[in-house]
């Protein structure tokens, strides 16, 4: 499955409760028409992760991911070998008094695919969508790493062959900027910023995942997290946080929103000492008021 322009993409996110703007819309139709590499970055909990699984809902294959981590390497995105299975092949041919091969150990046979070669390997019909999440909290040598399959498309194993895409997977990157990525990556990939949502746009997202909520609650939550992030916070609540804490209220059987309601649940959508701190200030003189959108 493909779609054939931004509003057939747009409208089948929809479908599958992911409102996209036209921006992204335009990112991600590209990312899949063309198949080049996807690059989104933006503040944590706008829905960058959020955004390739409904991709991969909206196209109907299946979805790969990769969480990046310091340290992360090719045995955790490519592949690795099955080491503990060809010890054991080997034990049991010495105990038949055979002999076992270095090409009959490293087959496919004891070849284990990781994200990035499982994507590569997928069959179709549907394409797989590859995500490769935080990769700024991976290193410099797990991007140069990345250069071939980003590039290529291709995943070579030295023992074996290279592997080019069966069908070209949509592969989506994030960042939440905790580092600068090198430009040779940047150069391998589409690339799109996402804002935090409006007011109006987070109440949307919100009813669609918290759909029994109040009307006010959903209102009156969203209008609180967009003026909280004007605030000088270590972590300004994205919309992840905006369902969590509407999620939370709902359970409470809160239906409108009050001061003492949003002071003893603020736990769901602060996430710090210090920004909690600043938050009960800013509420405690007036900068901040439950329900204000100003």
């Amino acid at each position: 499955m493909s779609f054939a322009d931004r509003a057939e993409l747009s409208s089948a996110l929809d479908d599958v409760g992911y409102l996209v703007d036209d921006g992204l819309a335009t990112a991600l139709f590209l990312a899949q028409s063309i198949r080049q590499p996807l690059l989104v970055e933006g503040e944590p909990g706008v829905g960058k992760t959020t955004a390739a699984k409904a991709m991969a809902d909206a196209l109907g294959g299946p979805f790969f991911r990769l969480q990046c981590y310091e340290g992360i390497g090719p045995a955790e995105a490519l592949y690795e070998w099955n080491y503990a299975r060809q010890l054991l092949s080997i034990r049991l041919a010495e105990a038949s008094a055979e002999s076992v091969s270095e090409a009959e150990l490293f087959s496919e046979d004891f070849l284990l695919e990781r994200p990035l070669l499982k994507a590569l390997r997928h069959t179709g019909p549907e394409p797989a969508v590859l995500l490769i999440d935080e990769i700024d909290r991976a290193d410099d040598d797990f991007e140069a790493l990345l250069f071939e399959f980003l590039g290529e498309q291709s995943v070579s194993v030295p023992e074996l062959k290279t592997y080019h895409a069966v069908i070209e997977p949509v592969v989506i990157l994030t960042s939440n900027r905790s580092r600068e990525l090198h430009d040779a990556l940047k150069r391998r990939c589409l690339y799109h910023w996402i804002e935090f949502p409006t007011v109006e746009r987070t109440a949307q997202i919100v009813r669609r995942n918290v759909a029994a909520a109040a009307e006010p609650l959903v209102n009156a939550a969203s209008a609180f997290v967009h003026d909280a992030r004007r605030l000088d916070l270590d972590k300004a609540p994205g919309v992840a946080e905006a369902i969590d804490w509407v999620g939370a209220l709902h359970a409470l059987g809160i239906t409108d929103l009050t001061p003492a309601d949003t002071s003893d649940t603020l736990m769901a959508v602060i996430k710090t000492p210090d920004d909690l701190a600043t938050v009960q200030a800013a509420m405690s003189s007036g900068d901040l008021s439950v329900g204000s959108s100003s």
